[in-house]
């Protein structure tokens, strides 16, 4: 085993850190308290090879391996969580899923511009009624001609009103449940779609998340990701990329409450004596700096997988699971710390807190993974190789 990163994902690490002290954390205040989106921001991720970091080069990408997306992801999390996600639905859950899914053509024309950041790509798999019942969705798609039409409603979508293609998912046998499930691509100027933001959001205040409407949408049969009734498993493989993003930035939020946590008990004074001298702050200093380490661990194990080609579904639950609830405890103690001042946002930790909720909720609820590490770890539950497995790394020319 070999715990060291290489020169390569330490420059990364160190770009992307420089990049969030320099252009979101001196504005993150601000946006987040006017509930605005920076699309400068993407730009920027764009003009860094980052938001293609570990697409192959043939494809427009910078060709890195999946741990370096883990490496930006916790870097872009330590600044805020709306540009995590981005990150995590542009690259993790649309662009990797058209890079295991896709053929050449749907490459060539969805992925290479998406991976150079010319393009942004989002994922509408919930609905109103349909979260993690996905088998209770009730988009359709009818097959008429050499075209589908999709009707039906998506909500709680990152990147609603940025993105300009989805990959949707619709009923295209309703009869079927979970194998009548199939995806489509669907570009946002096709007549018919339209998105609207969700406001007054408990956190990621500055991120953009909304609802997706599809009115008679005509989508070629060519923009259908995979075979019908394979939306289901496309859907879940795609999560297994997502959580694995979402698990790597809740590494940064752990890291972003210690940081701020450690200046704290080095400034403030009580009893005569810096308040970090106090062993019950210290005990929860010691829990962030512990939960980091394992959650950064778990996640790399994952990342390690996914470059071996592997399916790593059980690992990367696992890792969701542990670094989400590991990022909320660290914010909830970040804001103990700071006492009267971290309930204001004087302080960025009262940001945290409402930002490490979502986490714990969005892609599989902690209960959704505690049931599953159960039914893995009683042998209910096991994970067959897919038709089309994320490539391995290093990518083949």
């Amino acid at each position: 085993m070999n715990f060291a990163l290489s020169e390569e994902q330490e420059a990364v690490r160190k770009l992307v850190r420089a990049f969030v002290d320099r252009e979101i954390n001196p504005y993150i205040q601000e946006w987040d308290a006017n509930g605005y989106f920076e699309p400068n921001i993407l730009k920027r991720l764009a003009e860094l090879q980052l938001m293609g970091v570990c697409v192959p080069e043939k494809y427009g990408g910078a060709g890195m391996d999946y741990n370096t997306l883990a490496i930006v992801c916790e870097e872009l999390e330590r600044g805020d969580t709306a540009f995590r996600t981005a990150v995590s639905v542009h690259t993790g859950l649309n662009s990797m899923t058209l890079l295991q899914w896709g053929n050449e053509f749907q490459k060539e024309k969805y992925l290479t511009p998406q991976a150079r950041g010319q393009k942004i790509g989002a994922f509408g798999l919930t609905e109103p009624n349909a979260g993690s019942d996905v088998a209770a969705m009730v988009t359709t798609a009818r097959k008429d001609g050499d075209h589908y039409i999709l009707n039906g409603q998506k909500t709680w979508i990152s990147l609603c009103d940025l993105a300009d293609h989805f990959l949707i998912f619709a009923k295209t046998d309703p009869d079927k449940r979970h194998a009548g499930i199939s995806c489509f691509i669907v570009e946002r100027t096709f007549p018919g779609v339209s998105t609207r933001a969700i406001k007054g959001k408990l956190g990621i205040r500055a991120g953009n998340t909304g609802e997706v409407f599809l009115e008679d949408v005509h989508v070629p049969a060519e923009n259908r990701l995979g075979e019908e009734g394979e939306g289901f498993k496309i859907a879940m493989s795609a999560l297994d990329n997502g959580r694995f993003t979402v698990a790597a930035g809740a590494c940064g939020l752990i890291n972003a409450c210690l940081e701020a946590s450690v200046k704290y008990c080095h400034e403030r004074k009580t009893f005569g004596k810096e308040i970090g001298r106090h062993q019950l702050v210290q005990q929860m200093i010691a829990k962030m700096a512990v939960n980091l380490d394992i959650s950064r661990l778990l996640v790399f194990r994952s990342g390690w997988l996914k470059n071996q080609g592997k399916r790593n579904t059980r690992e990367t639950s696992m890792a969701k699971w542990f670094a989400c609830d590991a990022a909320f405890d660290a914010a909830n103690d970040a804001v103990q710390i700071h006492g009267a001042y971290g309930y204001s946002n004087e302080y960025p930790v009262e940001r945290y807190l409402r930002n490490s909720k979502a986490p714990v909720i969005y892609e599989g609820t902690r209960e959704i993974h505690t049931i599953m590490q159960g039914e893995y770890a009683l042998g209910y539950r096991t994970d067959k190789k897919l038709n089309k497995m994320l490539p391995s790394w290093p990518f083949e020319d």
